[in-house]
């Protein structure tokens, strides 16, 4: 396969980083559906990733502009770890994955797209969510969208 057509990456391919964090952009907005901002908790929130590497990848993030855990206060890491758990619990409950990959990336080497503010991956996984395409097409096919994904998720949430 030569081409997909996938236009809904061309924001990623276009976003040029701005001089504030985009993290803390989405934390001081009241525009949640827009932004696709699951919960809030007292230290931290969730948010569904606008690039997301399977169905109901969600960031859960600490409210504080840090890049590394031990930054944390005791209240923001179990407020962090609480909202987490709860967020893989939502999930397993809509969505019904087989399993999930939970993971930190520290500093740009590490993989952080944004080094200076922490965040949780949460990414649901399915038996057959890989196949072929990553493999020979080096692409990642999204069935759903994340419209669709956001009132799923929020439908009936706590």
């Amino acid at each position: 396969m030569d081409k997909l057509w996938a236009p809904w990456r061309r924001g990623y391919i276009l976003h040029k980083p701005g001089r504030t964090c985009f993290i803390c952009r989405i934390k001081k907005s009241s525009q949640d559906s827009k932004l696709f901002v699951l919960k809030r908790s007292r230290n931290s929130f969730a948010v569904l990733n606008r690039f997301p590497y399977n169905n109901g990848h969600v960031m859960v993030i600490p409210n504080r502009h840090v890049g590394t855990l031990e930054k944390l206060s005791q209240s923001e890491l179990i407020d962090l770890v609480h909202l987490t758990t709860w967020m893989m619990s939502r999930l397993q409950k809509v969505m019904k994955p087989r399993g999930m990959n939970l993971g930190i990336n520290f500093g740009r080497i590490g993989g952080a797209g944004v080094p200076g503010h922490l965040h949780i991956h949460v990414v649901p996984r399915w038996s057959g969510d890989t196949n072929f395409m990553p493999v020979i097409g080096n692409t990642k096919v999204i069935s759903e969208s994340l419209q669709s994904v956001y009132r799923r998720l929020k439908r009936n949430s706590p």
